[in-house]
């Protein structure tokens, strides 16, 4: 049976508020990349390559966590849709550089603005001293914890 909203279980613990949180915010991102006819690793690994151009494959698939295999495959699809091109490394032929089309960049510009307003109305109710404050709370429960590796 699935839930919706409005049956699910209020919030009882300060991690289930957080869980809440991250729901909104990865809901806005999903609607974004939704809106573009993207998946979510394409999204991503179009972002990374606009980041960092020239990635190989292998490296997409690590930083990814995906398969090469998958890697492979979903990056066909975006160089049949114009999002990227592979061009010959300039050492080795047999290694492929991969990167970001000027259209690949501009499907996925304006996600981290996306993001940024998505922020400012999850934290919308609180004033610039409460924001000020949650963010040194937060401060102080992340420092104690393990990094995230992506």
């Amino acid at each position: 049976m699935v839930l919706n909203m409005q049956e699910a279980p209020e919030p009882t613990s300060d991690v289930d508020l957080f869980r809440w949180i991250s729901w909104a915010q990865m809901k806005a991102a999903e609607e974004w990349i939704k809106a573009r006819d993207l998946s979510q690793l394409q999204a991503f690994t179009l972002g990374f390559l606009v980041k960092n151009p020239g990635a190989i494959q292998r490296e997409l698939a690590e930083v990814a966590r995906t398969t090469p295999a998958n890697m492979s495959m979903m990056l066909q699809v975006l160089e049949q849709r114009g999002y990227i091109e592979r061009r010959a490394d300039a050492t080795s032929d047999r290694i492929k550089r991969v990167y970001a089309t000027d259209a690949g960049g501009a499907i996925i510009a304006g996600f981290d603005a996306t993001m940024a307003a998505s922020n400012d109305a999850i934290l919308a109710p609180l004033d610039d001293s409460e924001r000020a404050q949650l963010h040194r709370l937060l401060t102080r429960i992340t420092a104690a914890l393990p990094r995230p590796s992506r």
